[in-house]
């Protein structure tokens, strides 16, 4: 991973230059790279599943309804999917209910069947019963359905944040203080339970990581001459490519699945499980749900909206959308994109809105947001292709439309779920810590923001999963709602680093906003800056087709949050943008959030708004 680099691409990087989103793979190409979002998207809804399920109340001969339910899942995502690349940020980015969902589901589900909580590894509450059918008060569909109640408002929030312009607003004001801690423990919020499933088999694990590691990096630059491309479309030149890069989950995930199926054919026992893991296994997987069966809103009921649900929403949506403005500067920093602008952000918020919206209506416990471990995919793989996320999108659909098929998907070990956790979300981490390289992190100020941000985001799970009456307001919606926001590192993370680094004085320099410091880190100071809109329009831009039907000027609300700005607009900050610099005095001490003590700023403020995290010019 190239960290900062911008600007064109080595002779050892040529996947960037024939897939990156603003062009056209070939088809073959495309099938191949959506069946590797495919695996990676399947095996993080196991999961998201496979940990919520047991917090439920237990029914008898549940297995069908638990087919069921990852078909609707599947069904949901692969909308919220076509949505997202079509209408959305247009970002090659796969919608699955992430973490940010799964701990307020549980923390719902928990304290409607009114089990024991256990936080079991700091990211996710796992309430379980001390025996396989123990006795709980209410029924799962009862839970399932004011836990889609609840998914059901989060659609509805995101959507006012996305048409307010929130969004766009909350990401120009994020600087590389904020964006380094928050996009570092999104991935280091998931180790505990990819230790968790990896420790069913270490070998198996172990296994999907070494050879991830090797077809990735000690293998990055092999071309197999049997495996060449059409580079574009209508281009019938043909040109080999780092083929075992570019598949280096795709083909560890297969290759370990059929050994442990031939193992398993073989009666050789590899798969050890103690209680824990047993009662997270599926439930008896049985081949008798239906091959075709059309998911509908009502089918199990319409959700609750209960005040309980209200406040578990709301919690779901502050923090899913947090975690998918990262993933969006994550996926444009990995792809070398330009910046994400705001019009983007908001339409892409609204588009997983729409998703939440149509996942709650279908009875589904999680919504959709953008996948943290398919965009580490394409940093890892250094794939990134539009085309191939909207073939897996339909694959989703498909699968959606067939229990038995997505039945059959239960069937992935649990240690290759632990092992694609480690692979991808490693990624998120390396790509946080490489923000840092744009800030002064010798400052005493910036070493406070980031340690204190990263441990309380650590330390306040911990403490409420062991011990959670201890947050009691009197008011049982609004401790749902503390404590839900108070378990997801994420929201921790991005609150405190968001409010220290906008509030406490310091240079512009020792956080990281100076533009021509970040240009000649990245490496790009070549490039000029007045170019970059025109870049970001064909990776950001809605269709040539929707263009042609929104007005010239987009001013009324909501559109002006949610289009591009008008030609006359655009020329206008481009001077702007282009305008030569007055000069190099010091730029003493600022915050976004506070008065600026130094009133001779405006022209550098002005220019550093359009530059406030690092320019990621897409490769062509």
């Amino acid at each position: 991973m190239n960290g900062g680099h911008c600007g064109a691409p080595d002779a050892g990087s040529p996947v960037l230059t024939s897939c990156s989103p603003q062009k056209m793979c070939s088809w073959m190409l495309s099938c191949c790279l959506a069946l590797q979002h495919l695996a990676v998207q399947v095996s993080l809804l196991c999961i998201f599943h496979l940990l919520l399920l047991p917090t439920l109340p237990e029914e008898p001969s549940h297995a069908q309804a638990t087919s069921e339910l990852l078909a609707r899942s599947l069904f949901a995502c692969g909308i919220s999917t076509v949505l997202q690349t079509t209408l959305g940020s247009r970002l090659p980015l796969v919608q699955i209910p992430s973490f940010e969902y799964l701990v307020p589901a549980m923390v719902l589900s928990s304290h409607l069947s009114l089990s024991a909580s256990v936080d079991r590894n700091g990211t996710a509450m796992a309430s379980t019963c001390p025996a396989p059918h123990c006795a709980v008060a209410g029924s799962r569909a009862a839970s399932l359905q004011e836990v889609s109640g609840a998914v059901l408002v989060s659609g509805l929030v995101q959507l006012a944040l996305g048409v307010s312009g929130v969004c766009g607003w909350a990401a120009r004001h994020c600087g590389p203080m904020v964006l380094a801690p928050s996009l570092s423990i999104i991935g280091l919020s998931a180790y505990k339970e990819a230790a968790f499933f990896c420790s069913t088999n270490w070998g198996v694990a172990l296994l999907l990581m070494l050879l991830a590691v090797t077809f990735s990096q000690h293998l990055g630059s092999c071309r197999l001459p049997f495996c060449a491309w059409p580079q574009a479309q209508g281009d019938s030149a043909e040109m080999s490519v780092p083929t075992l890069r570019m598949f280096s989950v795709l083909f560890p995930f297969a290759g370990v699945c059929i050994v442990c199926a031939i193992l398993s054919h073989l009666h050789i026992p590899w798969e050890s499980l103690d209680l824990a893991v047993a009662q997270l296994s599926w439930a008896n997987n049985t081949f008798h749900a239906p091959w075709l069966h059309i998911p509908y809103a009502g089918e199990w009921g319409w959700p609750l909206l209960t005040p309980r649900a209200l406040a578990v929403g709301i919690a779901m949506a502050i923090g899913c959308s947090m975690n998918s403005v990262g993933c969006y500067v994550l996926c444009g920093r990995l792809l070398r994109a330009p910046r994400l602008p705001p019009h983007a952000c908001n339409r892409g918020l609204c588009m997983e809105g729409l998703g939440s919206l149509l996942a709650g209506l279908l009875g589904t416990p999680g919504g959709t947001a953008a996948s943290i471990g398919n965009a580490c995919t394409t940093g890892l793989t250094q794939t990134g292709s539009r085309p191939s996320v909207q073939v897996s999108a339909l694959v989703c659909v498909v699968l959606g439309m067939s229990p038995r098929l997505a039945g059959l998907l239960t069937r992935i070990p649990l240690a290759v779920h632990g092992g694609v956790l480690c692979v991808t979300y490693a990624v998120a981490v390396g790509t946080g810590i490489s923000y840092f390289q744009y800030a002064d992190i010798d400052s005493g100020r910036n070493i406070f923001i980031v340690g204190f941000a990263m441990f309380m985001a650590l330390l306040v799970p911990r403490w409420l999963g062991a011990a959670p009456a201890h947050l009691a307001t009197g008011w049982v919606p609004l401790d749902l709602l503390f404590l839900s926001l108070l378990m997801v590192p994420v929201f921790l993370t991005g609150f405190l680093s968001f409010f220290l680094e906008n509030t406490v004085s310091g240079t512009l320099e020792e956080r990281g906003l100076l533009s021509n410091l970040a240009l000649r880190k990245a490496g790009a100071s070549d490039r000029h800056p007045c170019g970059e809109r025109s870049e970001a329009s064909q990776v950001y831009g809605l269709p040539a087709g929707l263009r042609k039907l929104l007005p010239s000027s987009c001013k009324a609300f909501p559109c002006c949050f949610l289009c591009p700005w008008s030609e006359e607009e655009e020329k206008e900050e481009e001077e702007d943008s282009c305008a030569p610099e007055e000069g190099t005095a010091a730029p003493g001490e600022g915050t976004h959030l506070l008065p600026k003590p130094v009133s001779g700023e405006q022209q550098l403020a002005r220019r550093l708004s359009e530059m406030e995290m690092p320019t990621w010019h897409a490769v062509t």
